[in-house]
């Protein structure tokens, strides 16, 4: 069976942590580079992070976007959303048939 993570500050995870999912909280961009890499070669299969968080370490989600395991995944956080999630979305749908979709 897959692992599944989440990765942001403590607000916005822990309602993750009472559906069974694994949370951690990085205090810093360095730390939250460090988790990525760790669960990635952990096994995680799926590891959500938040946009906020992920806006720091670009370099790593793009690393991570190449393979087929992890899928590093952005989601907003409890201030809301920077929409990044949404602009990858339309960036893989628009590789995926030649033109934009959303």
């Amino acid at each position: 069976m897959y692992k599944i993570a989440v990765i942001g500050d403590k607000h916005s995870i822990l309602a993750f942590k009472a559906l069974g999912i694994d949370v951690f909280a990085p205090t810093d961009a360095m730390d939250a580079r460090k988790t990525v890499d760790r669960l990635a070669k952990e096994g995680y299969a799926i590891i959500f992070i938040t946009e906020k968080l992920a806006s720091f370490i670009p370099d790593t989600i793009r690393r991570y976007d190449q393979l087929y395991k992890p899928a590093v995944i952005l989601i907003p956080n409890s201030q809301g959303t920077l929409n990044l999630g949404m602009e990858r979305i339309s960036e893989y749908a628009e590789k995926a048939v030649g033109t934009k979709l959303l």
